[in-house]
């Protein structure tokens, strides 16, 4: 079977959360993205909120209060996402160190493979429990 379109790259995911505040504390204060705030076309008056990061962005719903339309089974604390970014992950492990957020596997960095080959992975979870790579 011939495919419809050959996608390119990733515009936006979205992640159910419980605690609108908290993830945008977490997603500015520990991953480094730009908080946005949009308005709909189809709905002026309705305020949304993204993570801006790169060329990508994560846009939030709130669990209970989900935009139109969503995927058939929201949860919160079901994501498992892996973002690359510009500093050293060692720097990255002690930063999350400095803060006090758990480090998962015993704490240290791993070797995994992504999308573009080896990486060295850290492991956290937001306040959903989304796992963090």
């Amino acid at each position: 079977m011939s495919s419809i379109a050959s996608v390119k790259s990733l515009d936006h995911l979205v992640l159910t959360v419980r605690d609108l505040d908290a993830s945008i504390k977490f997603y500015q204060g520990v991953m480094g993205m730009r908080l946005e705030s949009f308005a709909p076309a189809t709905s002026p008056d309705t305020k949304r909120y993204a993570l801006k990061f790169g060329s990508q962005k994560i846009n939030l719903h709130v669990c209970g209060k989900e935009f139109e339309p969503k995927a058939q089974t929201v949860q919160p604390g079901s994501a498992d996402l892996c973002f690359l970014v510009e500093e050293s992950v060692d720097e990255v492990l002690r930063e999350l160190q400095a803060k006090g957020i758990e480090v998962l596997e015993n704490g240290m960095v791993v070797n995994r493979t992504g999308a573009q080959g080896s990486l060295r992975s850290v492991y956290c979870r937001d306040p959903d429990g989304n796992l963090i790579e």
